[in-house]
């Protein structure tokens, strides 16, 4: 198991003990917890292959790897949306999947590149391209603190007369992030939502998270490939290799990223190294190409199977 640390206590944010338990009495201050997951779509091979990772309440884990990696795979089982067993995934110490109560209280938030509501999206069951205002779509979310809700609007710069069928991706974007953080949460999933964003936008919408985190003790992981001005942001990072976790540490025991080399420069090894790997596998062996994560098995082989929640089909 690739176990992450707390965050060291401070006078501003939570304290939070370094205790390691069992999988099924796990610590309160461990806010996500993967113990030997994997994760096969029906009649493929698996995509996500024994990852365990702890990560402490108040973290900011940046979740990196090669696109096919199986990252998004992964924040979806996170945020409850594909079945899996109890202690396989654990948020806030209860199993993503069964308890319904974590995505509908807001506690578990998810938001990735869908333009519509998903079963960790707490905004509204709307088509956010449709000829309706950014006002109504925001405005439309109930039990909204007030202030929370307009200092989201200030930070995102967002006009509430928008039409969203007439803006542009990033200001659609914009409307979608603010109503996927209307409501506080304790664990938040994020999929490439600043792909849209232009530099303020993203770097103030970082720093959001930042107070987010030291503040409420929120907990974060978010996968990217936009890496400008997160070497100070994150705590802890994972990089995830064909579906397996090849590094999960808080960023201080990352050996590469203490010579001041620059976090791009870092994953850019790593995934040249991994691309190079495979070439060379598949070049010896011709059939290796078959055996990559999420391949199609042959007929006769038995799948291992999963579930999506039922929640996940709605709107």
């Amino acid at each position: 198991m690739v176990a992450l640390p707390p965050m060291p206590s401070n006078a501003d944010g939570p304290s939070v003990s370094a205790e390691v338990v069992g999988p099924n009495e796990r610590s309160e201050c461990d806010a996500v917890v993967l113990n030997s997951l994997s994760y096969a779509y029906a009649g493929h091979r698996p995509v996500l292959s024994d990852i365990s990772l702890e990560l402490p309440r108040g973290s900011r884990c940046l979740l990196v790897g090669a696109n096919g990696a199986g990252k998004t795979t992964l924040l979806q089982i996170l945020a409850g949306q594909y079945m899996v067993g109890k202690d396989a995934v654990r948020i806030l110490n209860r199993p993503a999947f069964h308890d319904i109560q974590l995505t509908s209280s807001g506690d578990l938030s998810y938001l990735g590149q869908q333009w519509r509501r998903d079963v960790a999206f707490a905004g509204y069951n709307v088509p956010i391209q449709g000829d309706i205002s950014a006002g109504k779509m925001i405005f439309g979310v109930d039990g909204v603190d007030a202030e929370r809700r307009q200092k989201l609007i200030d930070l995102l710069e967002i006009d509430l007369e928008w039409r969203l069928n007439k803006v542009s991706d990033g200001q659609r974007r914009r409307v979608q992030i603010c109503m996927g953080l209307l409501k506080p949460y304790q664990v938040l999933l994020l999929d490439e939502i600043t792909v849209d964003l232009d530099v303020v936008g993203r770097l103030d919408l970082l720093n959001f998270f930042v107070e987010e985190c030291e503040v409420r003790g929120a907990t974060i992981i978010y996968a990217t490939h936009i890496f400008d001005g997160l070497e100070r942001w994150i705590t802890h990072l994972a990089y995830v290799s064909d579906g397996r976790l090849e590094k999960g540490a808080p960023v201080g025991e990352v050996a590469e990223l203490q010579t001041g080399r620059k976090l791009l420069r870092v994953v850019e090894d790593w995934l040249r190294a991994e691309l190079a790997a495979s070439r060379a596998r598949e070049a010896a062996d011709p059939a290796a190409r078959a055996a990559r994560p999420g391949a199609k098995l042959p007929k006769q082989a038995g799948p291992l199977m999963g579930s999506k929640h039922m929640m996940f089909f709605r709107g």
